[in-house]
């Protein structure tokens, strides 16, 4: 049977909107400190409710987190559930937008309107909730939350804690949990706490047509944000083969790279999705009849296993291939041009500069007028005007192939924000899989649900920072070569080796996260769901 308070509090969690970078994100997460401050348990403790508001942040979104504290024993065990309180925006509903936030009204507003197949079976049959954030995650949080007031009514039955945390940001670059790192740090060594275990409830939904199974996740993809910085060689159109076009070298980097097979990772048979390109332009102010002097493209690159020095060998091996095409190119065309128009042919050639950041800066910094200082200055200017932050090093870039003499055409491979360590159970975390599939296996046989288990959670979530499976070679690549690591948008390494917990995804389960037709499955969300957390909880803290 549907769980009907979970049910309740899931509604009324999707009708506060919490877009990312809204205020709603604020009123979210002072909806949820409510939800806990209003449980009898937390009126009685209400030390056990944590709020921290993100710093520096003109909109005060906070992360909400509250610790139940088991009276079975004084077993030091904790179970740590977490999840995003945030949610994308509302591109894509067009006429029913008004009704985004209201699953009642919205349900009963798309059937006056067209509906692709499987959307209009799945209305029909009464299984799903619609709305934004239904399913991404709000309907997990929801879950969580009718788990801890229940659980907090007998704490007395509990063998060990579970802490509860529902951070914001985490569309666009998982901040949220990054700036609360530091607070779950905290709690643990205030009450003296061993975390076993996170799990996050970050949705699931099939993995094709008519998929019977449920996935755990026992991982989470990891994500790097490899960038190029073009310089070309501008010219008037009127002498186009003069130049090089930072724009056509830019357009040959996303035809290289782009859905590319060859830059999947895979680790014990599980692959990743192939690099795609999130963002590409040239960097002209404005329009001219000069062909654009320089360029900047940034691909979502998913890692399972890969170090991030191998994958800077390869960028750079990509941009090689590509600046010797791009020239080749030009070549062949101004050589036809020669023929029809009578002109000498002499081929143009140009140094072949690519370079990492950081071999970049190592360059710029043998000459003496080189400056840190001025450097960082750059940096803090940029942060200072609001530019948006994977755009802050482009600058630092240009000042850096100043100082390093180099005019001609080059192209420099960083990183930027966010990167998302990847980390799934190892050898040495077997024991969790034996554990985890005799708590599924219980489950199966209680719901009837099957489930599948998976290395990594391929949809990016909050969960890659607790635990980083990357070696210091691989993180020192990525210090080296993301200009402005630990400042422009700090990502915690040093916290999340410190807590280094386990994580496993359960997830709420559902359909089409980030479209307008976004629907979370009711039986499954809260029904077995629950009692899959329930053997969890009983599996570990009774």
């Amino acid at each position: 049977m549907i769980n009907s308070e979970m049910l309740a509090i899931a509604k009324e969690l999707v009708q506060t909107p919490s877009i990312n970078s809204t205020p709603g994100e604020k009123m979210i997460g002072l909806k949820i400190e409510k939800l806990l401050r209003d449980m009898p348990y937390f009126q009685k403790h209400p030390e056990l409710v944590f709020v921290k508001v993100m710093d520096n942040d003109a909109l005060e979104r906070r992360s909400v987190m509250a610790l139940l504290i088991g009276e079975k024993s004084d077993s030091k065990k904790t179970l740590i559930f977490h999840g995003h309180t945030d949610t994308v925006g509302l591109e894509g509903f067009g006429t029913l937008e008004p009704y985004a936030f209201d699953p009642d009204v919205l349900i009963e507003k798309m059937k006056e309107v067209s509906l692709p197949a499987e959307v209009l079976e799945d209305l029909k049959s009464g299984d799903y909730m619609f709305g934004r954030g239904a399913c991404d995650m709000k309907s997990g949080d929801a879950v969580f939350l009718g788990l801890i007031k229940k659980l907090s009514e007998h704490p007395e039955e509990l063998d060990g804690n579970i802490l509860v945390s529902f951070n914001p940001v985490e569309e666009t670059g998982h901040f949220g949990i990054i700036d609360a790192l530091q607070t779950i740090i905290d709690i643990r060594d205030k009450y003296n706490l061993e975390y076993v275990l996170a799990v996050n409830n970050d949705y699931i939904c099939p993995l094709y047509k008519g998929d019977p199974l449920k996935t755990i996740y026992t991982g989470v993809v990891g994500k790097a944000a490899p960038c190029f910085y073009i310089q070309g060689k501008e010219t008037h159109v009127g002498q186009v083969y003069e130049g090089l076009d930072a724009s056509f070298m830019a357009a040959k980097l996303v035809e290289e790279i782009n859905f590319n097979r060859n830059y999947s990772d895979n680790f014990e048979g599980e692959w990743t999705y192939p690099p795609s390109v999130l963002k590409m332009r040239d960097l002209k102010p404005w329009y001219n009849v000069q062909t654009p002097k320089d360029a900047f493209l940034l691909f979502h690159y998913s890692i399972h296993n890969k170090s991030i020095k191998d994958i800077t060998e390869q960028m750079k091996a990509a941009a090689l291939k590509v600046f010797k095409e791009t020239v080749a190119h030009v070549n062949s065309e101004f050589e036809w041009f020669c023929q029809k128009s009578g002109q000498e042919y002499k081929p143009y050639s140009y140094k072949e500069n690519i370079f990492s950041y950081d071999e970049l800066k190592t360059l710029a910094k043998a000459n003496p007028e080189f400056s840190e200082t001025k450097l960082d200055c750059i940096m803090k200017e940029e942060q200072k005007k609001g530019t948006e932050l994977r755009e802050i090093p482009l600058p630092m870039i240009k000042y850096l192939l100043q100082t390093a003499n180099i005019t001609d055409p080059a192209i420099v491979v960083f990183y930027a924000t966010p990167f998302c360590p990847h980390n799934t159970m190892q050898k040495e975390d077997s024991h969790f899989i034996d554990e985890l599939k005799a708590i599924a296996e219980k489950t199966e046989k209680e719901t009837g649900d099957k489930f599948r288990f998976m290395k990594f959670f391929q949809s990016l979530s909050d969960s890659s920072y607790f635990k980083c499976d990357d070696d210091e070679e691989s993180l020192n690549s990525i210090r080296t070569n993301y200009p402005g690591f630990d400042i422009v948008a700090p990502m915690g390494i040093e916290k999340i080796k410190q807590l280094n917990v386990p994580t496993v995804n359960y997830g709420c389960y559902g359909k089409d996260a980030h479209k307008w037709t976004e629907r979370v499955n009711l039986p499954y969300t809260f029904e077995v769901l629950p009692v899959l957390l329930m053997n969890t909880i009983d599996y570990y803290l009774r």
